[in-house]
Parts: C-alpha cells; structure tokens; sequence
C-alpha cells in the first residue's frame, strides 16, 4: 500500500527538460518515474539556399521561440508540481566546451527554477542525445560503452562511462573537418533542397533503384574526412547527374565511412555496445548498411528510435530525472 502511493505521488511530480541547439528549440516534460508527458520542438528557421545561421541568429530565435514553446507544453498539464528544471548548457560535458546557443536553455532555465525555487541542474547537448537514445530503446548502460555521435554538427565515436547524473565522455575518433551531416546538408542545398536537407535527400534516394557512385571514402585510423567526398558530389551536381543517384550515393559513402569508422576504433577499443544517435543515425538507408556489415560479428547495435535521434529537449528532462531522484 505504501509502495502504491509513493508511486501516486511519484506521478504528479514532473521535471522539465529544455534544450537549444544551433537547428532546434526543444522541451519535454517527464514525471520522475522517467515517463514522457509531452514534448514540443521547433525548427530554426533558415533562408533559403543556405546552409545554417549564425550563433547571434539562432540564439535570436531561441529567445523568441521559448515562451510560446512552453505554454504549448504546459497545455491541459494539471495538477502536477515542478521539482526541477535541467537544460543543455554547453555542447559537451567538458568544462572548455561553449556554443552561444545554449546560453538560451541556460539562462531560461535557471531563471525559471529560481522563480519556483526547485533545482536546477546543468547538462550537455551531447549526453542529452545518448540519454535520449537508451530511453527511447527501453534500456540503460551501466558499464562503458561506445556511442557514435552522427548529427548536423558532430561526427564523433565516443567512449561513455555511465555515472551518478550523466556521462564521462572521451573522444576517441572523430571527423576532421565537414561533420557526416553537413556534407549531407551542402549537398542536398546544393540540389535545392531546404535546410535542413537530410531528410529531403532521403525521399531522393529512397527513388532510385540502379548503380550506386563510387564516391570516395577518407578513414585514416579513427579520422575521417568528408571534405573529399563533398567535393567529387559538387562535381557531378555541375555536370548535372542524376540527382537520385546522387543522394543514394551519398548515404552509401556516409554508411560506408562509419563502418569504416567502427571497424579501426574496434581495433583499439573492442566493446561489445555500440549506441548510435544523432540525426544522421535516423537514416535508414545508413542503418541497414551499417547493420549489413556487421552482421554475426557479435557487436551489439543499438540504433536509437528515429523520432528521438535528432535534437530534442527529451534526453536532458531524463538526465535531470535521475539526478533529482538521486539528490
């Protein structure tokens, strides 16, 4: 009986989870038994043709976006108490690490836990999007594992060790200049497409049935470029080549550098759990060659739901569950 109420009472306690990345302004609301109530995001909105905003652009939009964003949330959300308040404050979990747009998530977010005198407590993007995807897969990680970062921003493997309230994470292999995303991004604005492009290009892919093109691929060790790649698609986009085999070609060569990728980083560093997340992860075209290739090799795959693979304020309202809940 005792159990039952704590468990009543549980229930109406909710925490708030805000996060404002350069592409997304995102909040969810979870109660503390890590059940999602609601979520609600918003695109950046970016000018046609090009390839992103400025920092002082999408941080404008941040400010503007937040407080409709949270009345949406907080719609037909009744008797429930607020008892915390956790935003993504920084890219990385690393004391260095700084991107102007998280200044919005920061500053909202803590003046809104002093208003209601609740704690608030400070993630990073990064470890929003892997608590992110160990939710959405119904599982937690407690001993370290390997999780690949694939978004608009960041091509990065990472090794994660689970702690007390997030994550320590090492960077152990990473691209070293265009991110798996951007160069997806160029190339479908290159074609026309908006911003951001990565699904549109999917639709073009998901088109064509025919030969792929060898672009090149660039691993060196647990480096990988995609420089060199963006430049041989730019070329063939000149000479006016089939835009549907341009855009499946382009998810081979990101799904061939990432196996690529894995199979040098296993050479160093042979874990058994692989997390995938990021929006670049969400493609299906890159999942099921990823998974192709390692097929009966023993390495545990975990792709994170789609839905909850790009931005979202879902995994930092996770993190700051657990950390209220452990004090």
């Amino acid at each position: 009986m005792l159990k039952k109420k704590a468990s009543i009472k549980m229930n109406k306690e909710v925490v708030i989870g805000i996060d404002t990345s350069n592409y997304t302004t995102s909040l969810a609301l979870l109660n503390t038994e890590g059940v999602l109530i609601r979520e609600v995001r918003q695109l950046l909105p970016v000018k046609e043709g090009t390839v992103g905003l400025r920092q002082s652009d999408a941080l404008f939009h941040h400010v503007k976006n937040l407080p409709s964003l949270f009345i949406k949330l907080m719609e037909e959300v009744e008797d429930r108490e607020i008892v915390a308040i956790s935003s993504a404050t920084k890219p990385r979990p690393l004391e260095e690490s700084y991107m102007p747009v998280f200044l919005a998530s920061h500053s909202y977010g803590e003046s809104l836990a002093t208003v209601l005198k609740v704690p608030f407590y400070e993630f990073s993007h990064q470890e929003g999007h892997i608590a992110a995807g160990l939710w959405s897969l119904k599982t937690e990680i407690k001993e370290p594992f390997i999780a690949l970062h694939l978004s608009g921003g960041t091509t990065e493997v990472l090794k994660v060790s689970p702690n007390n309230f997030g994550y320590s994470i090492e960077i152990i292999g990473e691209s070293g200049d265009l991110s798996a995303g951007q160069f997806i991004d160029r190339i479908g604005v290159k074609l026309g497409l908006p911003f951001p492009a990565g699904p549109h290009l999917e639709k073009l892919a998901n088109q064509w049935e025919g030969e792929t093109i060898k672009i090149p691929i660039s691993v060196k060790g647990t480096t990988v470029s995609f420089s060199g790649p963006e430049t041989f698609v730019q070329r063939l986009i000149e000479k006016n080549h089939e835009e549907n085999q341009i855009a499946y070609s382009v998810f081979q060569c990101v799904g061939g550098t990432i196996v690529s990728l894995i199979k040098e980083i296993l050479k160093v560093h042979p874990f058994k759990k692989i997390l995938l997340v990021g929006g670049v992860a969400s493609n299906h075209q890159i999942k099921e060659l990823i998974i192709k290739s390692f097929e009966n090799s023993g390495l545990d795959l975990l792709f994170a739901n789609p839905k909850y693979c790009s931005d979202n304020g879902l995994g930092i309202g996770v993190l700051g569950v657990k950390k209220y809940l452990r004090g």
